[in-house]
């Protein structure tokens, strides 16, 4: 039997995969968006070289993966019969990664967050009445919780139905964790809401560059328009993917919900610009909060003018809500599971900003080597996209 996982060439799913193929010994079922086999396992590799070597990436690749070629939102994802039937009676629990992460979006959110966990939820429904479910595991995030400010938001209370949300990734999000609860009710379910993904705190390198970009912009500026005491609430992907696959693989959890956060240990804007400052040689910023107004409007102006300006204008209008709401996720459950609190983010940002400056914010991802495909290569199977 194996654990089912969608979204493995993700960032975040990466960590997930990772985390199973090194620290557990379950065979992995994962969904890849791939037209021919060569094609997903070279894109598996450029996901897993931040976790890997080729000789190791390789051989679990040989011996503990069947990959199998398909859409998130196709009907049965796209598989024939004899393939799907195959997944579904293999298939011991799940870890649902995959999700857009296109926060202006709505088509798209709509199409991949709903459609896609609608198809997974439908697995998950089939695996269970052919021969019963060890887990679904449903990666959401804190988003689900709307438009707050200033608080302290436990798991249980973050959902309220009256409030409204940031955008439609939050809104698709919190409507995911509702279906998931309401089809699959009498399968033991895990909801992990994961807060601002942001770099790995044992190393520099990431292949997720968005909010960096838009911290690398705010870190340059003389002058912020954000209050120095507000809190922002990161935490590091390593966390992050080693809080899923311990929970997933407990026989127990001793709760449905878990915030993946820093919680009360987020640290503030001063905090935060006082550590890069002193890393990086740089100045400290000037904080003038009562300028937060006129510089959403001007982000939102420049957003739309297209080219590398308005692309780092638009990160940071969809990201500004986010880093003004003063909002952070308690985090007590996580760190009872785990035994430890995640690395405060000012520990590792420089050299994250550092390694993606140097970079151009790409990621130096690696060739499939020329010498692999004259090798023989056990593939697991598959189906047409």
């Amino acid at each position: 039997m194996a654990i089912f996982i969608t979204g493995s060439t993700g960032y975040l799913g990466s960590y997930v995969v990772a985390g199973l193929l090194t620290g557990h010994r379950d065979q992995l079922n994962l969904l890849v968006r791939a037209k021919t086999e060569r094609e997903a396992r070279e894109r598996l590799w450029t996901s897993l070289q931040l976790h890997f070597e080729f000789p190791e990436f390789r051989e679990h690749l040989d011996t503990r993966v069947c990959i199998f070629r398909g859409d998130l939102t196709g009907e049965r994802f796209g598989l024939s019969d004899d393939d799907y039937h195959k997944l579904v009676d293999t298939t011991d629990s799940l870890i649902h990664c995959a999700a857009s992460l296109n926060r202006k979006s709505e088509k798209q959110c709509l199409n991949v967050n709903l459609r896609g966990t609608l198809e997974v939820i439908q697995l998950a429904r089939r695996a269970q009445d052919r021969h019963g479910l060890r887990r679904y595991s449903h990666v959401s995030t804190v988003a689900v919780a709307g438009k707050r400010k200033n608080e302290v938001v436990g798991e249980d209370n973050a959902i309220d139905w009256e409030r409204s949300d940031y955008d439609p990734y939050a809104r698709t999000k919190k409507f995911c964790e509702h279906m998931a609860n309401r089809l699959l009710p009498d399968v033991p379910k895990t909801i992990f809401r994961p807060a601002i993904v942001l770099g790995d705190s044992q190393r520099a390198e990431t292949s997720q560059f968005d909010m960096v970009r838009a911290f690398h912009v705010l870190a340059r500026l003389p002058v912020l328009p954000l209050r120095p005491h507000d809190r922002i609430d990161i935490v590091p992907a390593n966390y992050v993917g080693r809080a899923i696959v311990t929970i997933h693989q407990k026989d127990a959890p001793d709760h449905g919900i878990y915030h993946l956060s820093s919680g009360t240990g987020s640290q503030t804007y001063a905090e935060l610009t006082e550590a890069i400052a002193q890393v990086g040689g740089m100045r400290r910023p000037l904080f003038w909060p009562w300028l937060g107004k006129p510089f959403s409007s001007t982000v939102s102006w420049a957003a739309d003018r297209g080219g590398t300006l308005g692309h780092v204008a638009s990160l940071l209008k969809v990201f500004w809500p986010y880093l003004d709401w003063n909002t952070v996720f308690d985090n007590s459950r996580v760190i009872a599971e785990l035994g430890e609190a995640p690395a405060k983010f000012s520990t590792y940002a420089a050299p994250l900003l550092k390694f993606s400056r140097d970079n151009q914010f790409r990621y130096p991802a690696r060739p499939w080597p020329r010498n692999a495909y004259s090798e023989k290569i056990a593939v697991a199977g598959g189906a047409s996209a």
